[in-house]
């Protein structure tokens, strides 16, 4: 679990397209929305809420400071310019911390396989995050895969196998490989066959002629001959 951390926020009045004057002001729109609470548009500092969600993810717990209130809050469905990759929007989930939620935690890989040191399998990973349910505040930032342990082929690790709170239910399938360790792939060489040219006049390589067509190219010497000049009337 992550220490909670405070992000001030501001309600908002400007709404639809208006709301491109607010990121050139440096803020970013935002909505509350929950169970127990009332949907809100709000805005938060740009700067502030990239460095908070680098930290705080998805799973982060933080503290939404708004009108004097310190409202507990997930970070939910943030949307960027598809361009210049700048943060539009984002969602804030109000939760009950009293009250299980839903969460993707993601998978962070660490250690290494010394089958992939020893160049006798390449590394899979099948998985880059767990879907799990527990309380707001056991949510954890990461869950970390430890590969030291894949030291030969088809060596894995599941889901089940993932060292994780009794605090946290995973709800992603036990039995589903996270990292394998499979058989280096080899490139065959493949030979090219030499490739025929046909050379004119060699046995059994006699030209077809056209059907309906005549040979239009004269033979060497053999000149047309020219009209005999008619005599004048």
């Amino acid at each position: 679990m992550m220490n909670k951390t405070s992000l001030p926020a501001k309600l908002r009045t400007v709404l639809g397209r208006k709301i491109k004057q607010l990121r050139k002001q440096g803020l970013l729109p935002a909505n509350i929305y929950g169970k127990k609470v009332k949907s809100q548009a709000v805005s938060v500092d740009a700067k502030k809420f990239a460095e908070v969600f680098s930290k705080a993810g998805e799973t982060g717990l933080l503290e939404l400071e708004l009108d004097g209130k310190k409202l507990p809050v997930l970070i939910h469905n943030v949307s960027y310019h598809p361009v210049t990759n700048q943060t539009l929007h984002a969602d804030f989930y109000a939760v009950d911390l009293k009250e299980k939620v839903e969460a993707n935690v993601p998978l962070l890989i660490i250690g290494e396989s010394p089958a992939v040191k020893d160049k006798t399998g390449v590394l899979l990973i099948n998985l880059d995050e767990l879907h799990v349910e527990a309380l707001p505040q056991d949510l954890p930032e990461k869950i970390e895969v430890d590969i030291a342990n894949l030291v030969k082929l088809d060596d894995a690790i599941k889901v089940a196998d993932l060292p994780v709170s009794d605090k946290i239910k995973i709800l992603t399938d036990l039995e589903l490989e996270v990292a394998k360790i499979a058989p280096l792939v080899v490139k065959e060489k493949v030979e090219e066959a030499p490739i025929t040219v046909a050379v004119e006049g060699e046995e059994g390589e006699a030209a077809e002629a056209v059907p309906g067509e005549e040979a239009s190219v004269p033979e060497k010497g053999d000149k047309s001959e020219k009209p005999e000049n008619q005599a004048k009337q």
